[in-house]
């Protein structure tokens, strides 16, 4: 009749716990190391959209109740004439990374925006 043993335990000797932990260390740098690849080749959907750019967005995914309020609070959140807030929109439209950040939105600015092209 044959026993199998288990083979043998870890091992209390101080040079073989000191490989293991170099091994983990090891391990953990690689690890780290294809994280940050992988964040350099993905930036992810805001990079490159700027502080602004995110707040136009966010103005114009609320629901506002009449044109003078939401053109208050574009003068006071961002601190930009109406005009000029409406020209940075319609430049925000056509990039792709605000697509990318947001896609309800710009598809349905965009839908907007050439239904009142047509209509010209």
């Amino acid at each position: 009749m044959t026993v199998d043993t288990p083979g043998p335990g870890p091992s209390d000797d101080p040079a073989d716990q000191a490989g293991d932990q170099d091994q983990a260390e090891d391990r953990g740098r690689e690890r780290d190391q294809g994280r940050e690849q992988e964040q350099e080749q993905d930036p992810g959907p805001d990079a490159g959209l700027s502080e602004r750019d995110l707040a136009v967005l966010a103005v114009e995914r609320r629901g506002w109740p009449g044109p003078g309020a939401k053109e208050r609070a574009i003068r006071e959140r961002l601190g930009l004439s109406p005009t000029r807030y409406y020209q940075l929109l319609n430049a925000l439209l056509d990039d792709p990374r605000a697509l990318e950040h947001d896609p309800v939105t710009v598809n349905r600015l965009r839908r907007i925006r050439d239904e009142r092209r047509e209509r010209r």
